[in-house]
């Protein structure tokens, strides 16, 4: 009867443990799910995954333990000494898996991190490679549409006025193209008439010969700024011959739907 009693109260008290540590182990499982469910944080459903594992393997050995000890036989014990340390097997085997699982998704990231900055600066290169193909471009394109609009910008007779101002404002563009018909209606066409005056721009050349003496001062895809160097000769009535005036021009071409066009022309 007295051992009846004694394995009664034992085995009462190994259920109550049961029960309790089966009952943390399912809170932790709760945990890791919840974890998991919220997608917070990775590690912390690792974390909580982990302890769930433990807790299970805790309830694992306790059972054992308990149903060794109510036994009391010594192959009982040694077979509660290996599941103990089957359990310990296992759960030191789930701990040393996370620190894998964290160095491969760290190489995983900076592998990304590696691919990425790869990508951006081959795009970079191509972008720099492409910007200066087309800042050549330009620089071709309108430094030979300057050396052609400049001598029909400069230059009229007063004897078809209107066909040379139409030639010229076919090069222009923007507010300059509106400034030029005001200025030639209002001040040069007036004047020339008056005093029959005819204009001839061209571009200077070198006395030994060679390209005209016009230059790229700036460039860009879409907008050009060229140096000119004109020799104009102008007759009027109000002077008794030829009169040759030097000067230096600054152009300013734009790239537009119709070509490059002259947006600005300075007198230096």
């Amino acid at each position: 009867m007295t051992k009846a009693t004694v394995r009664g109260r034992a085995g009462a008290g190994t259920s109550a443990r049961q029960r309790t540590v089966a009952a943390a182990a399912r809170a932790a499982a709760k945990r890791a799910e919840k974890a998991r469910e919220s997608s917070l944080d990775e590690e912390a459903a690792e974390n909580a995954a982990a302890d769930s594992a433990v807790a299970e393997n805790a309830a694992t050995e306790s059972a054992v333990a308990d149903e060794a000890s109510a036994s009391g036989t010594g192959a009982d014990a040694e077979a509660r000494e290996q599941a103990k340390g089957a359990v310990r097997d296992e759960a030191g085997a789930e701990k040393s898996a996370k620190p894998a699982r964290r160095i491969s998704g760290a190489a995983t990231a900076v592998l990304a991190a590696l691919v990425v900055a790869g990508l951006v600066a081959v795009a970079m290169l191509g972008w720099e490679y492409r910007d200066d193909q087309r800042t050549q471009e330009a620089r071709t394109e309108a430094l030979a549409v300057a050396r052609k609009a400049a001598p029909e910008i400069l230059s009229y007779d007063y004897r078809h006025l209107d066909r040379d101002f139409a030639k010229a404002r076919a090069h222009l563009t923007g507010s300059f193209a509106g400034e030029y018909r005001t200025t030639t209606t209002k001040v040069v066409a007036p004047t020339a008439e008056k005093y029959h005056g005819v204009v001839t721009a061209t571009v200077a050349k070198p006395p030994a010969g060679g390209a005209p003496a016009a230059s790229v001062v700036s460039a860009a895809p879409e907008k050009v700024i060229v140096l000119l160097f004109m020799n104009q000769v102008t007759n009027s009535t109000q002077v008794s011959g030829p009169r040759l005036d030097l000067n230096r021009v600054r152009m300013t071409l734009v790239d537009t739907s119709g070509g490059w066009k002259v947006s600005a022309l300075d007198a230096l």
